[in-house]
């Protein structure tokens, strides 16, 4: 018992521990924000980097990808039966998006970004960007990706079946500045197939005033979705808290030129396929795709599967299945490694690359992972600094409290005993470090978007540079597992610092102890 009362009161006296105190408290809450933040980071970046694809993918590792979708799909039904929830074909190549910026002024309100109510008042140049471009099947790919929850239309993310066609105010746009533009064929570059030469031959007439009364072939026009990045720019100098720090280039309802290549077949040779060339559609801006990650925003571009086999002369093939596990989640290392073994035993490894999201994504998780690692090493040197000033500190006091050593020991304290009240002042120094700590970090945690927008406004400049990641708040994720080990270390830390001078007083002798007294 006396060892915990003159540990307390060591505590409440010694104000120079205060400094040891707030440097353990210090080092704890930079550790529990740090690990919050980068936590929140790597949390919400492994969730859009799954949400953007699907469990296991197989690529074809030629550009012109592979042919015989239907028998394709169904082998991988065989092998995987019941284990496999959904699939989805994909065909990805890169591209040239060609479009204009366009000012639509509405009169009545002075508004110069109106474009349904407005008329066009200005128009740049043509604005040419190399893209990716994915053809895919809507309703397939909602299955196996997030791709819906990502569309900003809301009819299109209760329905993303119907996200390639014009409705509501995208369509009252189009209708009003683009229809007569459309041209003969919204596929100037080559001729359409048969079954579209009737709808052709309709659109080149006048078309009627009333859109209800319009041919399919027009009221149905092409559609793309289009990356945020695309769509918009960030102003420069813009601020977290400006309302208009996204400017519009590209609206819903919008043209633009999309241009890639296709390979025709050599006539007289059946199943071969000549040089690539280049092809050129108009395609009508359905909704606008934003996944909050700028390096994908910014460089992706979506139409309908249907459209791009035909752009490229890709009937029934595909680059790419998308395939969906029930219960990946749950699935070990491996029964991981096992599932893309057994696929890579039915398709050639010469002509299908076979991996995983986390395979995909492997080096980008890996490098988060470490960095994060690195950062609590060197953030724990704060703790090991506020160690050492313990242990300066605890052998500051063997110095000075040598009668009281003596005394205890003459009064029959054990070696034991005298070296017990050192490690609980330790410990206790530790432990009320590490509490305040950790419910500092907590608040500062809790409190971090407030925080920083309250810097920012202070300091003029934003703390948070959202033009990286287009988020709106700064993610975080408290894990009470991490942060009873963050505070397990700083108590270690402190036990530590102070067993040489517990050690030092333990071996002291009486007799010496009291030699001057």
């Amino acid at each position: 018992m006396y060892k915990l009362l003159l540990s307390w009161r060591y505590l409440l006296t010694r104000y120079l521990a205060l400094a040891s105190i707030v440097s353990v408290m210090l080092g704890v809450a930079t550790l529990v924000v740090v690990n919050s933040v980068m936590g929140g980071f790597a949390e919400k970046l492994r969730n859009r980097l799954r949400g953007l694809q699907a469990h296991v993918m197989i690529d074809a590792r030629s550009a012109d990808g592979f042919c015989n979708l239907d028998y394709h799909m169904q082998r991988v039904r065989e092998i995987l039966g019941d284990r496999l929830e959904a699939m989805s074909p994909v065909i990805e190549g890169f591209a040239m998006v060609e479009y204009r910026r366009r000012e639509y002024t509405n009169f009545e309100t002075g508004s110069r970004d109106d474009p349904i109510h407005g008329v066009i008042t200005g128009e740049s140049p043509p604005v040419v960007r190399t893209v990716r471009l994915l053809g895919i099947d809507p309703a397939s790919r909602s299955q196996t990706s997030e791709f819906a929850q990502f569309l900003q239309n809301p009819e299109n993310r209760r329905d993303p079946r119907r996200c390639f066609e014009l409705r509501g105010q995208a369509a009252e746009h189009h209708r009003r500045h683009f229809l007569r533009s459309f041209g003969p064929s919204p596929w100037n570059a080559f001729p359409p197939p048969n079954p579209l030469a009737a709808a052709e031959e309709e659109a080149t007439r006048p078309p009627p005033t009333d859109p209800v009364e319009l041919p399919p072939h027009l009221v149905r026009p092409f559609g793309a979705v289009v990356g945020h990045g695309i769509a918009t720019f960030r102003k420069p100098d813009a601020k977290s808290t400006d309302t208009d720090r996204d400017i519009p280039i590209i609206y819903p309802g919008d043209e633009i030129v999309i241009t890639t290549v296709s390979r025709t077949q050599l006539e007289g040779h059946a199943g071969t396929r000549g040089h690539p060339r280049p092809v050129s559609a108009t395609f009508v801006v359905t909704d606008i795709f934003k996944s909050e990650m700028s390096e994908i925003d910014s460089n992706i571009i979506y139409i309908d599967l249907a459209d791009m086999q035909r752009l490229r002369t890709m009937e029934n093939c595909a680059t790419s299945l998308q395939l969906k596990i029930r219960g990946y989640d749950d699935y070990t290392p491996e029964q991981k490694r096992q599932l893309l073994a057994e696929l890579a035993r039915h398709f050639d490894e010469t002509f299908f690359a076979i991996a995983s999201w986390e395979q995909k994504q492997g080096p980008l998780l890996a490098a988060i992972a470490i960095e994060r690692g690195l950062l609590n090493v060197l953030l724990f040197l704060i703790i090991a600094v506020a160690g050492f000033g313990i242990l300066a500190i605890f052998f500051m006091i063997v110095v000075e409290k040598m009668r009281d050593i003596g005394i205890l020991k003459a009064l029959g304290a054990s070696n034991s005993g005298v070296m017990g009240i050192f490690l609980t002042y330790g410990l206790a120094l530790g432990l009320v470090g590490a509490g305040l700590g950790t419910v500092l970090g907590l608040a500062i945690t809790v409190n971090i978007n407030e925080i920083e927008r309250g810097l920012s406004a202070m300091t003029g400049n934003d703390v948070f540079d959202r033009s990286v990641y287009y988020f709106d708040k700064i993610p975080t994720v408290i894990d009470p597992l991490n942060i009873l080990f963050l505070n397990l270390g700083a108590l270690a830390i402190a036990v530590g610092a102070s067993v040489l001078p517990a050690l030092r007083a333990a071996l002291l002798h009486p007799v010496q102890c009291l030699r001057y007294e």
